[in-house]
């Protein structure tokens, strides 16, 4: 004992006194009884920040209508999400600071100078674990349950006037800072998450194959415009004016369709569309000779740029079936028919009259035949390849704009680890793309 410095017993006699000195009063109680419930405040908002950020208003909905114990309280918050979380943010870092003061000055009390590193441990470590970690791991891992159960406490707190204002001359001051910035919605739920959310259900057996593909056929179909899904220029099937309806009869039996167009001298003057129906009617009543411009009835005609979604409506406001897409130079692009778009939405739609064509087929490991007019976003989502988008909307329209000219058969562009090729080129047209995937290469990507 005679070897300690004298230093030490100078610092342990004066903890000493000053522990000698402390007497434990009411009022310390109810700071300790103080800090306990504001410990409680914070973690029990920490659980509703994080479970009303991360549950969606379309859950929120679900939950409401199956009639689930605070749904309907849950659902008006998230109405309104602002209003919850600028007020929760308030009053949670209002109890974590005010629990943090408390302590410091209790320690400070006991223990002197020292108790400001004791009172700095207890508010890191204590006061973290408690009112941060592990509430908001339990919510981050039961979010449902959490909203659901803290939705009745973020109710009353935003309903409280002091909070109420306070919360409003927060917002003021942030609008005022981030002035001219627009925050995104909380619980708001994108395409691309509607999508991943349609696959995960998919893996977990919670819906079928064909009800996702359903799923991403409608996401996608509000995105798609006429020109996506026409029948190009040059596949139409149309007949001059002149022509007589004998002939366009068997033009129309010969190529399976009921509504035939009708043009004037050339194919950008589209007059109107011939039906089936009164071209055998008038070849029944000996009128097989009149040309068949006096049977048309009028054409709908719609932009490039018109959105397969709106044109649909149309279509059944409209009662019509075929409607011919014009360019911005008012010439003939192509026709789009009310089966085209539905196609767009459920797939392929084949009858007895239909050639059974593969537009993508396989010809050995990573190498296809593919029609040329196939849409890039059917190639890249049935071999789940990402050749790139642009101005065109096919692979023949990539392998020109590639190209940068007509080609010559078997002229071949690269692009990364994809080879094109051109097959059966004809009258300034490809047939189909030859594509060789290049696995190898694939750290090139485009």
């Amino acid at each position: 004992m005679d070897d300690l410095p004298k230093q030490t017993f100078v610092i342990m006699g004066a903890v000493a006194s000053k522990t000698a000195t402390f007497h434990w009063t009411g009022y310390d109680t109810l700071v300790i009884i103080v800090v306990i419930l504001l410990v409680a405040l914070a973690a029990l908002l920490a659980v509703a920040e994080t479970s009303l950020t991360r549950i969606t208003r379309v859950k929120a909905i679900a939950l409401s209508e199956m009639k689930v114990k605070r749904g309907s309280v849950l659902l008006k918050l998230l109405e309104n999400q602002s209003g919850f979380l600028n007020p929760v943010l308030l009053v949670a870092v209002f109890s974590q600071l005010v629990a943090a003061t408390l302590v410091g000055a209790l320690a400070v009390k006991l223990f002197g100078p020292v108790g400001v590193a004791i009172s700095t441990v207890f508010e890191v470590m204590i006061i973290f674990i408690l009112a941060e970690a592990i509430p908001k791991n339990w919510a981050v891992r039961n979010p449902e349950n959490a909203a659901l159960f803290s939705a009745p406490i973020v109710r009353a707190i935003i309903r409280f006037p002091l909070v109420r204002i306070l919360s409003k001359i927060i917002l003021g001051l942030t609008n005022l800072l981030v002035r001219g910035k627009t925050m995104p919605l909380l619980g708001a739920v994108s395409e691309e998450e509607l999508l991943a959310m349609a696959d995960a259900a998919l893996e977990e057996d919670v819906i079928e194959t064909e009800e996702r593909a359903l799923i991403h056929s409608i996401i996608s179909f509000g995105d798609t415009v006429a020109r996506e899904v026409m029948v190009p220029r040059t596949d139409m099937v149309a007949v001059e004016a002149s022509t007589r309806v004998d002939e366009v009869l068997q033009v129309a039996l010969d190529a399976g369709y009921s509504r035939i167009p009708v043009f004037k001298e050339t194919i950008d003057d589209v007059v109107g569309v011939v039906l089936a129906k009164d071209l055998m009617l008038a070849d029944r009543e000996s009128r097989s000779n009149q040309e068949v411009g006096g049977l048309v009835r009028a054409a709908h005609y719609v932009p490039e740029t018109k959105p397969v979604s709106d044109l649909l409506r149309e279509m059944q406001t409209g009662k019509f079936h075929i409607a011919i897409v014009v360019d911005e130079y008012g010439g003939t692009s192509g026709l789009v028919t009310l089966e085209d778009l539905i196609e767009e939405l459920v797939g392929e739609i084949t009858d007895e009259f239909d050639l059974d064509e593969l537009e993508v087929e396989e010809v050995s490991d990573n190498e296809f035949l593919i029609v040329a007019s196939k849409s890039l976003d059917e190639i890249n989502e049935e071999l789940g390849i990402q050749l790139p988008e642009g101005e065109w909307d096919t692979i023949g329209g990539l392998f020109l704009s590639l190209l940068g000219h007509l080609p010559d058969e078997s002229e071949t562009v690269e692009l990364g680890m994809y080879h094109l090729t051109a097959e059966k080129v004809a009258n300034r047209r490809i047939g189909c793309i030859r594509l060789l995937i290049d696995r190898s290469r694939e750290s090139e990507g485009n």
